[in-house]
């Protein structure tokens, strides 16, 4: 067993830190987005679930424009390109499939 307060925590780009565990076929993060940070649009081959905790976060997938508050998820197929702006200061759980080999 372990806790989430051990694991460092990554910057995927300015304004969006989160902190990553990798299973044998599983990445799990739990991500803070700071308000007015952009995510750019891109595309990755691995299925991502984003699950929202906290904060109002605009995404942009597959040209399909959806705001997540709490409680709200999407799935994002492979290779879907995705975007996003947060609004206000996020708190969200992302999973990817397979493993984010980058995210460790």
């Amino acid at each position: 067993m372990d806790h989430i307060n051990n694991i460092h925590s990554k910057q995927v780009i300015e304004g969006i830190d989160g902190k990553y565990i990798h299973g044998a076929q599983t990445t799990f993060g739990l991500v803070e987005v700071k308000k007015g940070s952009i995510l750019p649009q891109h595309h990755h081959h691995h299925e991502q679930i984003t699950f929202m905790l906290e904060g109002e976060l605009e995404m942009t997938i597959g040209g399909e424009t959806m705001t997540l508050k709490p409680g709200c998820f999407h799935v994002i197929p492979s290779n879907v390109p995705h975007s996003a702006v947060a609004h206000m200061d996020c708190k969200l759980i992302d999973v990817f499939s397979p493993v984010r080999e980058d995210y460790k």
